[in-house]
């Protein structure tokens, strides 16, 4: 029986172009990692069988994005969605057709491949801010409910809600983290200039073209004879206009790629701002619940100092009720005694008894107030 191997299979993707075209193709992991020039662990961040952390890669040809349900690889030209049956692939489709279809005849300062780099990190802290804010309007009525009537229901819900905070805000800082790497490494935010890195690759050939077709153009035919000096200063010449060629190129990249890291940079620095703020709002109800957690800790504190309290006072009752009736036990024995010739003596020892035992109890309460054991 034959068994295919995994991670070798075909797989559903949308490819969508820079008109905002867009198509399902069935194609393998191998032809994107040739088409992209990936390597094989970026093609395992876009796998939905690894639980991967949320990753933004820069490489040479392509950007590998894996946030949250969104998996794409975007390129200068083309962006290649990893398909999926949650509706945040088919979301990410739609929107950036009809965000590239409408600014198809209008001039964009974004590049094709920050354009969809930005709708990744929208719809992404889109799902993030509605899980929060379904979180915050669950959890703080809740928390309302439980500080007023503690409950076992209640417990249940708080430590279920608390689990689900705990995942969420570890997937929150997560995105966090990989924007703020990514602003903290200019390198970075350079490699991911795709169209500006295609469009001097293409300058580069079309100067060495130039090049190749000015010098071998102006060679001089074989037979007729060759000055030292001619071809000395064509050389020279040669030399002197590839490396003004290259030093204009270089200062152009240079102060191109620099305005680039910089609207990048602004790019991200808006959707830090959106994410941090979460992180925030996720961290505050999380100190919401610590708190009413010592509250409740705090009123079952007091309740178990009530009950010491009260078995206190009700064993100092129980030991005098129990020196009551060892007395009454000891008139209860039948031997001979004066006590028993006059009645009224043996009503006067149980009354005087009863005195004595409230003293004694009223004794106990005057003690336990001098020690502060417990408010009187």
């Amino acid at each position: 029986m034959h068994h295919e191997k995994r991670g070798h299979g075909n797989r559903s993707w949308i490819k969508i172009d820079q008109e905002g075209n867009s198509e399902v193709l069935e194609l393998e992991k191998a032809t994107i990692m040739r088409r992209c020039s990936l390597p094989s662990r970026d093609m395992r961040l876009l796998d939905p069988l690894f639980l991967c952390p949320s990753t933004i890669l820069g490489r040479e040809k392509a950007i590998v994005v894996s946030l949250e349900q969104i998996r794409c690889v975007i390129t200068s030209d083309e962006v290649i969605l990893m398909n999926s049956l949650d509706g945040c692939a088919a979301q990410y489709k739609s929107e950036l057709c009809k965000r590239l279809q409408a600014n198809k005849d209008q001039s964009d300062d974004l590049p094709f491949e920050f354009r969809a780099l930005e709708l990744a990190l929208e719809l992404t802290c889109l799902l993030l801010d509605a899980q929060v804010k379904g979180m915050e309007g669950e959890i703080y009525p809740l928390l309302d409910d439980l500080a007023s009537s503690i409950n076992t229901l209640n417990l249940e819900r708080v430590r279920r809600f608390k689990g689900n905070l705990l995942t969420l805000t570890q997937q929150v800082q997560k995105v966090r983290d990989e924007i703020e790497h990514l602003m903290d490494d200019d390198g970075d935010m350079a490699e991911m200039y795709l169209t500006e890195k295609k469009r001097r690759m293409e300058a580069n050939i079309r100067s060495n073209l130039y090049l190749e077709a000015s010098f071998f153009g102006k060679q001089p035919p074989k037979s007729a004879p060759v000055s030292p000096v001619g071809s000395a200063n064509g050389t020279y010449k040669l030399q002197r206009a590839f490396s003004s060629i290259v030093n204009s190129s270089s200062l152009m990249s240079s102060s191109t790629s620099g305005d680039n890291i910089e609207q990048l940079e602004m790019l991200l620095e808006a959707y830090f701002v959106v994410i941090d703020d979460m992180l925030s709002k996720l961290l505050s109800l999380k100190e919401s619940i610590d708190d009413t957690e010592d509250l409740i800790n705090i009123k079952l504190g007091n309740v178990q100092n009530q009950l010491i309290q009260f078995q206190l006072l009700f064993t100092a009752a129980t030991f005098l009720a129990t020196m009551f009736a060892a007395l009454t036990a000891v008139f209860g024995m039948n031997f001979a005694d004066d006590v028993f010739d006059h009645p009224s003596s043996f009503q006067l020892i149980v009354y005087l008894t009863l005195i004595a035992c409230g003293l004694v109890y009223f004794g106990f309460l005057f003690y336990f107030r001098y020690k502060k054991i417990f408010p009187l």
